[in-house]
């Protein structure tokens, strides 16, 4: 299903009409605190984000691997709450109306704050999307209601072992974008391969005229260039959280060279990505 008037839908058009794909990077909300981490955020669009997803940490991920796990964290320590998320969100917005911003988390926060309300707030607070890991499109009648009657895209994931049979299924009230894991496993552990990733899309064209996104183990310039040559955009998260990382200081707290280095890897796979096409 698509949702044309929606900042997500027209991002895609634009790119589309430009003839390149889309780099998506990622942030763990609050990581190492609030304030760099919405400084950050305030960034990457001039660094080359085309979208944005934002990470509300979460004590139990299912999905994430032990560089998102540690992000997480380091977000939870920050003072991040679902509150504190929707507001960075806001304050973002005073400065950009366009970029699209996409929530990736599970249910258990938004269970707690109340699906009805979080995505009234959410709504009012400029997100565009939400990518809810632990959320079976069998479940989803949870949050679709909410979600559509304020305009919010629900993006669905689909694994390397979503069987033909089962993609109308996740693809049901699907809106936004498909987000592709293209491994098996977590995030940030491995990498697939410019042949897997080219035999996988096929199969999710032919059940989908929605945008794909591929994440799940891309780190590289030449895996995000690799990847939006097959699919419409590149997701990257564990390689930019690791050289947050490795910024840090001793205690866990930011540096001079946090934003610097975490936008200039940016940067670079933004040049990347922008010269995959041509």
């Amino acid at each position: 299903m698509s949702r044309p008037s929606s900042r997500i839908a027209r991002r895609f058009a634009a790119l589309k009409e430009q003839g390149r794909g889309a780099l998506i990077p990622y942030l763990q909300a609050c990581d190492p605190d609030y304030d760099t981490s919405l400084a950050l955020l305030r960034a990457m669009p001039g660094a080359g984000a085309d979208l944005i997803e934002i990470g509300v940490p979460f004590s139990d991920p299912s999905a994430d691997g032990p560089i998102i796990q540690a992000a997480a964290r380091r977000g939870l320590k920050g003072g991040s709450t679902v509150a504190k998320v929707l507001e960075m969100v806001g304050r973002f917005r005073e400065g950009d109306s366009d970029t699209p911003i996409v929530l990736m988390g599970y249910l258990n926060p938004i269970g707690a704050y109340g699906p009805e309300r979080f995505c009234a707030d959410a709504a009012r607070a400029g997100v565009d999307g939400l990518i809810i890991v632990d959320l079976p499109p069998e479940e989803a009648d949870l949050l679709e209601g909410p979600a559509a009657a304020k305009g919010l895209d629900i993006v669905r994931l689909v694994a390397p072992t979503t069987t033909d049979a089962r993609l109308p299924v996740v693809f049901d009230h699907a809106s936004g974008f498909v987000y592709y894991v293209s491994i098996t496993g977590v995030t940030g552990t491995r990498t697939a391969s410019s042949d897997e990733l080219a035999a996988a899309l096929p199969r999710l064209r032919a059940a989908t005229d929605l945008p794909v996104a591929i994440g799940f183990g891309i780190r590289t310039p030449d895996q995000a260039a690799a990847a939006v040559r097959v699919a419409d955009a590149a997701v990257v998260a564990s390689a930019l959280l690791a050289t947050l990382e490795d910024t840090l200081d001793e205690d866990g707290r930011a540096t001079a060279d946090t934003l610097p280095r975490v936008l200039a890897q940016l940067g670079d796979l933004s040049h990347a990505v922008r010269a995959a096409r041509g």
